[in-house]
């Protein structure tokens, strides 16, 4: 019986939020019987009516999701990785290179705050945003191909420039891209996924610029620290660039396909300036 007349003033604390000296004080006795069975009574008194609805783009993807036969490209567990580190820092600002059937979800996850997605194919760009026009996404153009992915590899490590951190626009590596929209590069992004461009044949652009500028971005922020997550490390350009410009010592994780490294801002730190790489130890020393 205790229970059942806990239930039913809790239910009718739910029921009628916006109210007078009764349901006051039967909120009151439902707070006190929560205390005494060791429930925590929820703060909805100075709420309003909004914040007991999930978010327009909340609802759009739980539908989309629900009735699409077509999945997003990462398994459960490598989209797992970056759930986890939104949950801690969202809103806040992601920067997506890439726009595909996983876009709705990113921008759910990340309610509240800011996600833009770069994407090179301008008529996908018009497919995706007829159908979900609350997604903010950016042309891009790459000059790169995947069958000169070597070549640019072994030109940038040995240029002492793309070993300098700073603004994309203003360095003078061959891997800074350039052409981004203003808003890319006056934000600093807490989280950088490069899913994108294209990389499977040797005639698309490759994701070398992409991996190599989301390092930049990272360590050009004034402080903090930016998580970039690259998808695809199961082939050499990916890999490669990967290890190389966002650092093995910088990687905290590889779940499958995904590998995840946490960047921290080079600008805020004092004295000498820090290794672009920090120095890896040998575990066999």
């Amino acid at each position: 019986l205790f229970l059942g007349l806990a239930f039913l003033i809790l239910n009718s604390n739910f029921s009628s939020a916006s109210s007078s000296s009764s349901s006051s004080s039967s909120s009151s006795l439902g707070a006190e019987l929560q205390n005494r069975m060791g429930m925590a009574a929820p703060k909805t008194q100075n709420c309003p009516s909004a914040c007991n609805k999930i978010s327009p783009s909340l609802s759009q993807a739980i539908i989309h999701y629900a009735t699409s036969n077509i999945t997003p490209q990462q398994t459960f567990d490598e989209i797992s990785v970056t759930e986890r580190v939104l949950r801690r820092k969202s809103p806040c600002n992601f920067l997506v290179f890439g726009l595909g059937y996983d876009s709705l979800m990113w921008a759910s996850l990340n309610h509240g705050g800011r996600t833009v997605f770069l994407e090179e194919d301008d008529a996908w760009i018009r497919q995706i945003t007829l159908k979900f026009p609350t997604l903010k996404s950016h042309h891009v153009v790459y000059d790169t191909k995947v069958r000169n992915s070597d070549d640019l590899l072994s030109t940038a490590r040995a240029a002492e420039e793309c070993r300098v951190v700073a603004d994309p626009r203003e360095s003078k590596c061959v891997l800074a891209l350039k052409g981004l929209p203003e808003e890319v590069y006056e934000i600093e992004w807490d989280l950088i996924m490069v899913d994108a461009p294209t990389g499977y044949h040797e005639e698309a652009p490759g994701r070398m610029s992409a991996i190599y500028t989301a390092g930049l971005m990272g360590r050009n922020r004034k402080e903090g620290e930016t998580d970039v997550f690259v998808h695809d490390v199961d082939r050499s350009v990916e890999d490669k660039f990967s290890k190389e410009f966002l650092c093995e010592g910088y990687m905290m994780k590889q779940e499958g396909r995904l590998r995840h490294f946490t960047l921290p801002s080079h600008s805020s730190h004092l004295g000498k300036p820090k290794p672009f790489c920090p120095p890896t130890t040998d575990p066999n020393a």
